[in-house]
């Protein structure tokens, strides 16, 4: 089912061809080669998927969407219902901005440490948000995303990113196909993030059954006490359902100072305004690709760019940057 389908946009009427929802330019984001900090690599591209050129601004868009439009075809999503879920900020501002184009109520638990231009997107949107314990970080949204749910399962339709199926689904049949098309078959090193862990998921999946030996890099916070928005240190974390540790080849622990300067160097060098996850991934990817370039290898790194950088200007102003 598509956004048009939900709306009842089939074509037939005059005044609605050529028509575009904002919900058709979820997906097929641009992959951006990243050339200035890795001039010094002789053998290995580096490719940087754009998700922050989502309309809501983030790869969080993709499985948002989808679990929304399974919901409708299910039926467990009527207009009656309003949309309940916990979120660090990315999947809420993406479900924000659906129920505002599709007509739902939205209702997010996020922690209480999430960043002020976050809470207040949302709230653009028309979202309802309801605030978690800070010290609690995205484990806290969680469970009292639940209780509020448990109090009045009738009143809400919970997608619950973390354990649904159709949060990974988004990316083995979007991401993952755009990244081999986009590489014509040729990208060796997947790397991404861990949060809900379903980009890595659905993108590994596809890019697995497409080539066998392409190897799989999962990226996470090296400690709990971590300061990368919107990622779990999995060992100290609830973990979600959709999460198969097996799937990676590779497990890399991501430091918060490493990230941070990652995202500034994106700025500073590639004029690439991201997130601190994107900043983490691209870490890891420069890392990957220098070592295989030292061992003369050839090879075509893809990482994500999560989101976009300016959600987080408060702590940037804050960091004096």
């Amino acid at each position: 089912m598509t956004p048009n389908q939900i709306h009842g946009r089939d074509g037939s009427d005059d005044r609605l061809k050529g028509s575009v929802s904002i919900l058709d330019l979820v997906g097929n984001t641009p992959l951006i080669q990243l050339k200035k900090i890795t001039a010094h690599l002789k053998h290995v591209e580096v490719y940087g998927k754009a998700e922050y050129m989502n309309p809501a601004g983030s790869v969080k868009d993709r499985p948002a969407l989808n679990m929304v439009l399974r919901g409708i075809e299910s039926g467990e999503l009527t207009k009656d219902k309003t949309i309940l879920d916990s979120t660090s900020g990315n999947t809420g501002i993406a479900y924000a901005m659906i129920g505002a184009v599709m007509g739902f109520k939205v209702k997010l638990v996020m922690p209480g440490n999430v960043s002020p231009e976050r809470r207040a997107i949302v709230n653009m949107y028309g979202a309802e948000t309801v605030l978690s314990s800070a010290f609690d970080g995205s484990d806290g949204a969680i469970l009292k995303a639940r209780e509020i749910y448990d109090a009045d399962p009738d009143k809400y339709f919970k997608p619950d990113q973390y354990n649904n199926e159709a949060n990974p689904e988004a990316h083995y049949k979007g991401t993952g196909p755009e990244i081999w098309r986009q590489t014509d078959g040729r990208v060796t090193h997947f790397l991404a993030t861990l949060g809900t862990s379903g980009t890595l998921m659905g993108t590994a999946r596809f890019l697995k059954e497409a080539k066998p030996d392409i190897k799989i890099i999962a990226i996470e916070p090296d400690n709990a006490m971590h300061g990368i928005e919107g990622l779990k240190h999995m060992e100290t974390s609830i973990k979600p359902s959709i999460y198969v540790p097996s799937i990676a080849d590779i497990h890399l622990g991501a430091a918060t100072e490493d990230a941070y300067d990652m995202q500034a160097r994106l700025a500073e060098e590639e004029g690439i305004f991201v997130g601190f996850s994107a900043g983490a991934a691209v870490h890891a990817a420069l890392k990957i690709a220098e070592r295989l370039d030292k061992e003369g290898q050839k090879a075509v790194v893809v990482t994500i760019l999560c989101d976009r950088g300016d959600r987080y200007l408060t702590q940037l102003a804050q960091m004096n940057l």
